[in-house]
């Protein structure tokens, strides 16, 4: 295990650490949608990854962000009644590891629990064929079912390890379950189940039945029917080549099918024929649900939520998007003026704190990688093929000026109205001290990458760039000295507090790993604050001496990862990663006061904070039932408890970053002991999960 260079402050995993970042772009947010369910024609809900669950109650015109209780990604969601509805979903711990959830609400979503918690795998799907029977499947041949609304779970045989995708009951007896390249029968309410074999070679991803004889599969870009329950299956031509990922019908002969590229198909004769229709989006469409004959909604990738009213003659956006660029710089003059730029040419601006963003004419395609205002109208971008635009009415216009090089240009500053620097390949540093009229090239003694500039004044000024670079200059450019890093990660951001005070933020991108430095002799020397195993870092910004920020990607292949937001409150000493909320990686940060601060990222994330990001530790308000002893501790813990809990008990320990380290599983015990000694020195959390609850530890190894 990698040891950390010092004492980081705990960052909880995301499933119990939450801040006040709420989306800008898109809205109501951007994470990608799996599932969505209409109780009725005005009241639905919508789930996905990071634990989304959203819900409307005027038919899809408003949408509200409800607090799950969880950051697993969820798959499905179904309700039994207007008050009544369950959501399933779970992460990957590790190659071999995953766990899933089934949540629960029986006040419309107001209020999510945790139906069933320690399951060891991913739900997928989940169905109901009365207020209290209900089924779940997921991966490994996972089925599971309830007979009480969800107070118990119990494990049926499948007879196969496949990993299950969808579940459907045409009646209270007759069920599907689909997987792999599989179908799943039963007719006896799930207590043995048949192999139906369709004959498709890809994966099953959906099922939907309309009668007990009459059902519908789509495999792949194929659509497969059976009329004789499911005995024998038809390959229909569907007339896509993209892969489909959900069907479902609104009569006997009328159905929808949803897939990649924004593809919609629809059938009037029972699937003899599909016409593909215009969805007006190329994301992918993951879920789809009609609430009755014309009415339908549709969801999928970057939030993305469309609905016809017509059945399927045309579809409108409901979700609000005002860019799916990936946006790369974030910029504010005060707390209501700022701007952002990003791929393609994108410019965007906002005079009342983000609540509106505009697009702005850039006048080019070229990606845009850094902004700079040196007032509320003068304003540069920097960006591809050695782009520099300039702005003297506030964005209304753009001018673009000739930097004689066509290098990406990563980062723009002006540390006066005047004199202005720019840097980016090939170590490549630009001056001017015109506004930008003029562009001389300086020499940087380096051809490595230059990612980011900062002058603390018109002469003092430091450049970051690959390979662990960082120059300094002392007098405006004409000599730049190579200070050392002590590392050979790239550095994309550099910040400076005051002439002394300084930081680093970067990584080593192919591992993912993060690190931030500090200086406090105005670069001289430099000392690692901070190492993180799956957080690359992409920019930093401080308010005071104390308070500051990174943000950068969280890019752990087996979780459900967010955006990487990191915080500190001591000068960097120590670091706590708070919820950003998005799975998308995070490029820019900056505050223009203490309390409301921006960040931008992939996708066109923008994201704000009006309470300085504040970290909340989510806890259950009850009362803890479990006791660890020793802790601080150096060689094991002894976790204690109440009351003996005859069902299964989950102990899982992770790293700061939310990594998972052990995981054990414990039988009908009232005290456990587990070795610890082959943990490093540092913070971890421990999780202990049991049927009915779920509780977090800090734990200290010292």
């Amino acid at each position: 295990m990698k040891k950390f260079l010092f004492s980081i402050s705990l960052s909880l995993i995301s499933v119990f650490a939450f801040s006040q970042w709420t989306w800008q772009n898109p809205l109501p947010q951007g994470n990608p949608l799996k599932s969505v369910y209409f109780t009725d024609s005005n009241t639905g809900y919508a789930v996905g990854d990071l634990g989304t669950i959203l819900k409307t109650n005027n038919g899809g015109t408003t949408w509200t962000v409800l607090s799950s209780g969880t950051t697993n990604r969820l798959y499905s969601v179904y309700f039994t009644d207007a008050n009544t509805g369950y959501a399933v979903g779970g992460e990957y711990l590790s190659s071999l590891t995953q766990t899933g959830i089934i949540l629960k609400t029986s006040d419309g979503g107001i209020t999510w629990t945790v139906s069933s918690s320690g399951l060891s795998k991913i739900i997928k799907s989940i169905y109901f064929t009365d207020v209290n029977t209900g089924y779940a499947v997921g991966d490994y041949g996972t089925i599971l079912t309830t007979i009480n609304g969800g107070t118990s779970w119990t494990a049926l045989s499948s007879g196969t390890t496949a990993g299950l995708e969808s579940v459907y009951f045409a009646d209270a007896n007759n069920g599907y379950v689909a997987g792999g390249t599989y179908i799943l029968k039963t007719i006896n309410a799930g207590t043995t189940w048949t192999t139906l074999s369709p004959g498709s070679t890809n994966p099953i991803s959906a099922i939907y039945f309309t009668d007990t004889n009459t059902g519908y599969a789509v495999s792949g870009n194929e659509i497969l029917k059976t009329i004789n329950g499911g005995t024998s299956w038809t390959t229909l031509s569907s007339g896509t080549t993209n892969p489909l990922y959900s069907i479902c019908f609104t009569d006997a002969n009328t159905g929808y099918a949803v897939g990649e590229l924004g593809t919609i198909l629809k059938t009037i004769n029972g699937g003899t024929t599909w016409i593909v229709l215009s969805s007006g989006t190329n994301k992918v469409l993951s879920s789809i649900c009609f609430t009755d004959d014309n009415k339908g909604y549709v969801v999928g990738n970057d939030g993305i939520i469309i609905q016809t009213i017509n059945a399927g003659i045309s579809w409108i956006v409901l979700s609000s998007v005002t860019t799916t660029a990936g946006l790369n710089s974030v910029s504010f003059n005060d707390v209501s003026l700022g701007y952002g730029v990003g791929a393609n040419g994108t410019i965007l601006k906002t005079i009342n704190g983000g609540t509106v963003w505009t697009s702005l004419s850039s006048g080019t395609t070229s990606s845009l990688y850094s902004v700079y205002f040196t007032d509320a109208n003068i304003g540069y971008v920097a960006g591809e093929t050695g782009t520099i635009l300039k702005t003297t009415n506030g964005g209304s216009s753009w001018i673009p000026l000739s930097s004689g090089i066509i290098n990406g240009l990563y980062s723009i500053y002006f540390p006066d109205a005047n004199i202005g620097y720019t840097v980016g390949s090939n170590g490549t540093i630009l001056k001017t001290i015109n506004g930008g009229t003029t562009w001389v090239s300086l020499p940087s003694g380096t051809t490595n990458i230059l990612l980011s500039g900062y002058f603390t004044d018109a002469n003092t000024g430091y450049v970051v760039g690959g390979g662990g670079t960082i120059l300094k200059t002392t007098n405006g450019g004409t000599i730049w000295n190579a200070l050392s890093s002590g590392t050979t990660d790239y550095l994309e951001s550099v910040y400076f507090i005051d002439a002394n005070t300084g930081f680093a933020v970067g990584g080593d991108y192919n591992n993912h790993n993060g690190i931030i430095l500090k200086t406090n002799n105005g670069g001289t020397t430099w000392s690692v604050l901070y190492t993180g195993t799956i957080n690359y870092l992409y920019s930093v910004y401080f308010i005071d001496i104390n308070i500051g920020y990174a943000v950068g990607s969280n890019n752990s292949f087996y979780t459900n990862t967010n955006g990487t937001i990191l915080k500190t409150i001591n000068g960097g000493e120590t670091w706590t990663a708070v919820f950003s909320g998005t799975t998308n990686s995070l490029y820019s940060v900056c505050f223009p006061n203490a309390n409301n601060g921006y960040v931008v990222g992939d996708n066109g994330t923008i994201l704000k904070t009006a309470d300085g990001g504040t970290y909340i530790e989510k806890t259950n308000s009850a009362k803890s039932t479990f006791n660890i002893y020793p802790n601080p501790t150096n060689s094991k813990i002894i976790i204690s408890n109440n009351e003996r809990i005859p069902e299964e008990t989950l102990i899982s320990i992770f790293d700061i970053k939310g990594e998972p380290i052990i995981q054990e599983r414990f039988q009908n015990r009232t005290q456990i002991e587990m070795a610890l000694n082959m943990l490093a020195k540092g913070m971890y959390l421990l999780k202990i999960q049991t049927k009915n609850r779920v509780e977090s530890k800090k734990l200290i190894i010292y």
